[in-house]
């Protein structure tokens, strides 16, 4: 393994932690490519559990360096306070790189994020009001804080004192009572400069000097490929580009250095927040595969929304990111259900849809096209993890195969469960 990257292929929370926790194992560098900490990664060693919300899942090897790369925009407190987290429970941050070309989430950041909310009514997208939207418009618009701004401080004088009093008044406007203040936000964040300093570095170099060397490096998604800003289901997505592609531009490096895709499919489907959702499951089987999935947001403890695998989504994500191989996961969630079922088109009037319609009324309204599979039996998936391929229930192997011969990409992980332990190679 010299570089692959690992992407969710629906909307996030299909088990990119664990998978690139594991893989991890055989690489050099692990590195986070865009985000920020609305995403949560939740990884379970032995009876410990750690959750991730800006530290790449790599952390929790030994000897490896982690990456958070300039397509990140970083909360400064968050991620001190997981750094300090991670320590108190015997995980050394020492490897741990911040990209001096990330974006930083300001105060008035989460703000904006709470009042434009409000203010798109229906097209609310259900954010997390981390400031990850925002942060990502002011980096567009080139009024962004950057990592290596909190090193002159003459520079990040000059940006606030430009940016915040354009901020100030756009919530007076809409009568927010919220005044910021430029002298109390600069010693802060040159305080946040300080303790980071240690961390910073040029993510691009370090990782050309890596690849020269002949370092494997995996690059980790942070939510799935249908939240990606230009080809998820907009507006109903995050604000960054989680495709393949975006590990590129998120780290600094070319477009040949990648040379290996892995989709990471959950057997279901689940989704926080609004948006289309075509095999969304509002009934008993719906609330049995959240309960046993337990599926509640790492960041949030929101409930997700659950439904059946919906393979036009999969497909799609194979179609943007060119999937070489695939790690299917939470199969073991599907456990004791008599019949399974999956979405391979959707139906809207008189039209039958196989690929993803951009349309979001026409994804609303459209009605899933459903093949039904046998169910299996509850297994000691602990046990079965060790025996192999072979010993999985054959019903499971259908699903498994027809997922692969569907997408024309060989499953090379089967995750049975939540902990490392639980993981197959196929």
């Amino acid at each position: 393994m010299k570089s692959i990257v690992i992407i969710g292929t629906q909307f996030g929370d299909e088990g990119k932690g664990k998978v690139t926790d594991y893989f991890a194992e055989h690489a050099d560098i692990i590195v986070r490519f865009q985000g920020g900490n609305n995403a949560g990664h939740t990884i379970i060693i032995d009876d410990n559990k750690f959750k991730l919300h800006i530290i790449p899942s790599g952390i929790l090897r030994k000897d490896k360096k982690v990456v958070i790369g300039n397509g990140l925009v970083v909360d400064p407190k968050v991620l001190l306070e997981e750094i300090e987290r991670i320590e108190k429970r015997g995980i050394t941050a020492d490897n741990l790189i911040l990209s001096d070309r990330a974006n930083l989430i300001m105060p008035y950041h989460k703000a904006m994020d709470a009042l434009e909310e409000k203010l798109k009514g229906h097209y609310s997208a259900g954010t997390t009001m981390k400031g990850i939207g925002p942060c990502y418009s002011d980096k567009v618009a080139r009024f962004g804080i950057r990592v290596s701004d909190l090193y002159n401080p003459r520079i990040l004088k000059e940006k606030l004192s430009m940016v915040i009093p354009i901020k100030n008044k756009i919530f007076n406007t809409f009568d927010e009572e919220i005044e910021f203040d430029i002298d109390e936000i600069y010693h802060e964040y040159l305080g946040y400069g300080d303790m980071l300093e240690k961390y910073v570095g040029d993510v691009s170099v370090i990782l050309s000097q890596a690849f020269d060397e002949g370092r494997s490096v995996l690059f980790e998604g942070a939510q799935g490929t249908h939240l990606d800003i230009d080809h998820g289901m907009y507006p109903y997505t995050t604000s960054s580009n989680t495709v393949a592609g975006g590990a590129s531009i998120g780290s600094g490096i070319g477009p040949m250095m990648i040379k290996e895709v892995m989709g990471v499919v959950k057997a279901y489907t689940s989704r926080v927040g609004e948006g289309p959702f075509p095999t969304e499951l509002n009934d008993e089987s719906g609330e049995y595969i959240r309960e046993k999935g337990k599926e509640f947001g790492t960041t949030t403890g929101r409930p997700r929304r659950c439904g059946w695998l919906d393979m036009v989504i999969v497909k799609y994500a194979f179609r943007m990111n060119s999937l070489t191989s695939l790690a299917i996961t939470k199969l073991d969630v599907l456990s004791g259900l008599d019949e399974i079922k999956v979405c391979t088109a959707y139906e809207h009037g008189d039209k039958i849809f196989e690929h993803l319609p951009a349309d979001i009324e026409t994804l609303k309204e459209s009605k899933p096209v459903y093949i039904t599979f046998d169910g299996w039996k509850e297994q000691n998936w602990e046990h079965i993890s060790g025996e192999g391929y072979r010993s999985l229930p054959k019903n499971m192997r259908t699903y498994i195969e027809y997922i692969e011969k569907e997408t024309g990409v060989p499953a090379m992980l089967i995750s049975l469960g939540p902990k490392r332990s639980d993981t197959l190679i196929k």
